[in-house]
């Protein structure tokens, strides 16, 4: 059983009274804290069910998000980062534009060490398209691996046949 210090500032976790915002909502974002922060350590996250809407046509976007990061003192709460990035379902924003955003916006909550954010977005119009970024903290060893991740970056891409 978790001591409830460690859940400082947890407020969306067990509360049976989950209101769902319908359009982009950073606010709801929250945090607890790293109980290993001494160990450098991936947590990745994957939403296969993102939406957004073309901010030109109002046409829904779908894509599945990747999200990695190894954190420093404080980790993102999964509930709170669902509900986040179910806020974006009715916000008019370009690929690009979203992964960008979520990504500022974890490293404004967090403040980790590395992040990277990749979103695989379904084809519309016959082509689809997968925005990456990645950020590693100024002055140290994570902002070279964010350099050169980022340098060789699907130098390899997968084989895409099921989309």
């Amino acid at each position: 059983m978790r001591n409830q210090d460690e859940l400082t500032g947890v407020t969306l976790l067990g509360n049976k009274k989950t209101e769902y915002k319908s359009d982009y909502t950073p606010e709801v974002l929250e945090a607890f804290p790293n109980k290993h922060p001494d160990n450098d350590y991936f947590v990745k996250f994957n939403c296969p069910e993102f939406t957004s809407l073309c901010p030109m046509t109002g046409q829904p976007d779908f894509a599945t998000i990747y999200i990695s990061y190894i954190p420093d003192k404080v980790m993102v709460e999964s509930k709170s980062l669902k509900l986040y990035l179910f806020s974006f379902r009715n916000h008019g924003d370009f690929h690009e534009d979203c992964v960008n955003i979520i990504m500022k916006d974890l490293i404004k909550l967090m403040n980790p060490k590395y992040i990277e954010v990749w979103g695989k977005f379904t084809p519309r119009g016959g082509i689809s398209i997968d925005p990456y970024c990645n950020y590693g903290r100024k002055g140290t060893k994570w902002e070279d691996v964010a350099f050169n991740r980022l340098s060789q970056h699907d130098m390899y891409p997968e084989k895409v046949d099921n989309r």
